[in-house]
């Protein structure tokens, strides 16, 4: 929790007010364990996993990066819905038509595409 408060900037002190905690809880940590609730929070005020808290995983952010030329260029549903969405709400085939016309290398296939989904309208 050190390390992670001292990359953002901030004592262990004001981590634990901005997250509502009582201004010592992080030294409780060492005596008491956590519970799921609390490291969720935790997790998700320092922007990684429940499991890197935990030893378990690596430094990795959660919100990596998404490489739209790469979502574009795939076909598979679950990748476009793990993870774009718009407003909260999965993209529609014309949300997705539009991104790929931008970052496809498949211009021509899906300009065709996005024709023929125009003309279902």
């Amino acid at each position: 929790m050190k390390e992670l408060s001292e990359k953002q900037g901030k004592s262990l002190q004001r981590v634990s007010e901005d997250l509502g905690f009582s201004s010592n809880y992080f030294y409780r940590m060492k005596k008491q364990q956590p519970t799921a609730e609390k490291l969720k929070l935790i997790a998700d005020y320092f922007n990684v996993s429940v499991d890197y808290l935990l030893g378990r995983a690596e430094a990795k952010s959660v919100n990596e990066p998404i490489d739209l030329a790469e979502v574009a260029n795939s076909d598979d549903d679950a990748v476009w819905s793990r993870l774009l969405s718009s407003g909260g709400r999965p993209l529609t085939e014309k949300d997705k038509m539009a991104i790929k016309l931008l970052f496809s290398d498949k211009w021509d296939e899906i300009t065709q595409k996005a024709k023929d989904l125009d003309n279902k309208d």
